[in-house]
């Protein structure tokens, strides 16, 4: 590989999701593009980190954008399917996800890619960056750039560049967010001290041996006594049972993702070490938690008498430091640009019973600023009692998910350097609203508008700062690889006919008609009868068999099942999930 350019229309520093996306889309929109990464892996938490069960957006409204494509390229590259375990209705294997990125990337002839950097200086003369020096292969590269993107996972660029950020948590008094603490708590209280962001997780990954459905009785019902799961892990297991919390991110061929917030692998202890300048403290706590994270698989495989063993799901060229434990870890929380606009905790709750989105953006003229939509149930990780939140969610096709909200423009862009753009999880939110804008779907759709706007920025010879908002929307939805949603439709899949036209009304704040209802077929037929049950949720029950939990992510779907109100006969389209327990259903007749 050859490192000898010095000059490119945009540079994006981090290997996260986002900035693997803002490369991607800036490439595609016309711009010659750099992209330089930490590690020798793309992609953060959706491949390096090993998060690969998504959360959000994953209803087919909300399927839209490089997230919409990113899924549909795994459906067609996992032979086993995605549909293997209940805390999302998608996993796959972190190779996969890995080799999607990758040819995509170098499918992108605008597109170069410098694995395995290290960032030493950025160079700003005024509001503006002029160049970023970084280190690769045992040398010093200066790089000018007309846009600089910060597409790391704790905004690892704003320091060097002198950009404001907040860090840590804001008091109730600054936004009158309902979740956040009171300044006198915040003040006297060393819990916030302590725990300045989000607690981090080091995935490890598992291999199961045989179908934890059929294991004995005692190992499949019973929950292990705390005596049979060590401190600290001893309560890990009694929310939900051993069953359930091993196939929880159960993975194609058997592999699992163990990421379990509830007394196991997040750590919690000293962060501020992940945010200096001291590369030892840094090591030092890489390395507690990957012990903490083996130590929770340990106690796993001695509770299930092996039959729980290490899982190998990372190739020695990843960077990973064994071939269970993922190359990095999966970091919720870091260093939030200030921005032009900033998401706080209200932009993301439902404006009431009867509007169930939230409040969109608006500039004071009256303009919608969207650009990316996420709809993920706000989701906190701390030491401890779980932290109360405004609730956000409703019930939705047999199941709960959240109430959708809309990203503006102006949190991408920075609020003091012109040419600086955030496409990760460093883009300007609250501490309170990261936890549900910090999720894969979502920064995979923020890091393609970021990319977006950073192409048509050089093309219009304009600062990010100064673009047409309404310009890059109508990027977004017409994008010829993957368009992207900026308004939130609920009744509008991404597959209907009608798509682009209904977005773009939607955006000119046009009355919509109630869309014709389109289903999506993909699955298997299933003849019997459906129910409802006495939560709110259907059941499906075949003659002499046990009914099952019946949930659908297409509103032609949901649409049906809201008219049923008792036992009906129907023939249905679609794909078990036994690990759920639910039948996720593409159509009904």
């Amino acid at each position: 590989m050859a490192f000898n350019i010095d000059a490119v229309d945009v540079l994006v520093w981090g290997g996260g999701t986002g900035g693997v996306a803002a490369a991607l889309q800036a490439a595609r929109g016309g711009a010659s593009t750099l992209l330089l990464t930490p590690g020798s892996w793309l992609g953060g938490m959706v491949s390096a980190a090993g998060v690969c069960c998504p959360d959000g957006n994953e209803l087919t409204p909300w399927q839209t954008g490089l997230w919409g494509a990113f899924l549909r390229e795994l459906e067609r590259r996992e032979p086993e399917g995605l549909d293997h375990n209940w805390v999302s209705c998608f996993g796959y294997r972190p190779t996969t996800a890995e080799c999607v990125l990758q040819d995509w990337v170098h499918n992108e002839s605008r597109l170069q890619w410098w694995p395995e950097c290290s960032l030493k200086e950025v160079e700003r003369q005024g509001a503006r960056i002029q160049a970023v020096q970084v280190a690769v292969a045992n040398q010093r590269q200066r790089i000018a750039c007309e846009v600089v993107i910060d597409g790391s996972d704790r905004g690892d660029l704003l320091p060097l560049a002198g950009a404001a950020f907040r860090f840590g948590w804001e008091d109730q008094e600054q936004w009158d967010e309902p979740s956040a603490p009171s300044r006198q708590r915040l003040q006297s209280d060393p819990f916030f001290r302590n725990q300045p962001v989000q607690s981090p997780t080091w995935v490890v990954m598992g291999q199961l041996q045989g179908n934890p459905l059929a294991w004995p009785e005692p190992e499949r019902n019973d929950d292990p006594s705390p005596a049979r799961l060590p401190a600290p892990f001893k309560q890990a297991c009694s929310a939900f049972g051993l069953t359930k919390t091993l196939t929880y991110g159960r993975l194609p061929t058997g592999l699992v993702m163990l990421n379990w917030p509830l007394h196991g692998n997040d750590w919690h202890q000293r962060l501020e070490r992940a945010f200096g300048m001291d590369a030892q403290a840094e090591a030092l706590l890489f390395n507690e938690m990957q012990q903490h994270s083996l130590h929770f698989a340990e106690a796993l495989r001695d509770a299930t008498d092996g039959r729980l063993s290490l899982g190998r799901a990372f190739p020695s060229d990843s960077g990973c430091p064994s071939p269970w434990l993922a190359p990095m870890p999966y970091w919720r929380e870091g260093r939030r640009m200030v921005g032009l606009s900033t998401v706080i905790e209200q932009h993301l709750l439902p404006q009431d019973s009867d509007h169930l989105v939230g409040k969109p953006p608006m500039d004071d003229s009256g303009t919608l600023q969207a650009i990316a939509i996420g709809n993920y149930a706000n989701d906190h990780h701390y030491p401890g009692e779980d932290w109360p939140l405004a609730p956000k969610s409703c019930r939705w096709g047999g199941r709960w998910t959240g109430t959708p909200f809309s990203i503006p423009y102006g949190a991408l862009v920075s609020a003091d350097i012109d040419n600086l753009l955030a496409a990760d999880k460093a883009f300007s939110t609250s501490h309170m609203a990261n936890g549900a804008t910090r999720l894969q779907p979502l920064i995979l759709n923020v890091g393609q508008a970021a990319g977006m706007a950073a192409a048509l920025a050089v093309e219009t010879a304009t600062q990010p700062s100064a673009l047409s908002v309404r310009a890059l929307q109508m990027r977004l939805i017409n994008d010829a690889h993957a368009p992207s949603a900026v308004v939130p439709l609920w009744d509008t899949p991404w597959h209907h006919t009608q798509w682009r036209q209904r977005q773009i009304r939607a955006l000119d704040r046009h009355q919509l008609e109630p869309a014709s209802l389109q289903t999506h077929r993909a699955g298997t037929i299933w003849q019997g009868w459906i129910h409802r049950d006495d939560q709110g949720g259907f059941r499906f029950e075949q003659k002499g068999q046990e009914s099952i939990p019946l949930i659908t992510l297409e509103p032609a779907v949901h649409d049906s099942l809201e008219q049923i109100d008792a036992s009906r006969s129907v023939t249905l389209d679609g794909i078990r999930n036994p690990w759920g327990p639910w039948l996720r259903v593409t159509s009904v007749n």
